[in-house]
């Protein structure tokens, strides 16, 4: 059965770092891009950043994330990871990790990040 499970989510100080962790399984983790989405309440979703199934180059990132947010990935653990620095009080975002190959892709079931002082 594929999944996606995230971790690391929770309570961050306006200012400070938190890493998210996406673990994958039931699926060819290599050959899939990996993009992390987040959701406020009450607006659409926007893709945050994005990475290439070898990950070697073809990083995208959202203008807002650019130069704070760093997405990265372990094939060899299934692993994908998001780095988030100089987080801003937003409030609370939901977080959602995504494996796409062509037509299958593969959502995970979200963690809140809360951004407050």
């Amino acid at each position: 059965q594929a999944q996606l499970v995230e971790s690391g989510g929770g309570l961050v100080h306006p200012g400070e770092a938190k890493t998210l962790s996406c673990a994958a399984s039931g699926f060819g983790f290599k050959s899939y891009a990996i993009q992390w989405h987040r959701q406020a309440p009450g607006k659409e979703r926007e893709l945050v950043a994005g990475i290439s199934s070898n990950g070697n180059g073809n990083l995208l990132y959202a203008d807002s994330v650019k130069g704070r947010f760093t997405i990265s990935r372990d094939n060899a653990k299934n692993m994908a990871f998001l780095q988030m620095s100089s987080l801003k009080p937003y409030g609370t975002d939901v977080y959602y990790c995504t494996a796409r190959m062509g037509r299958s892709v593969y959502w995970d079931q979200g963690n809140q990040v809360t951004v407050s002082a």
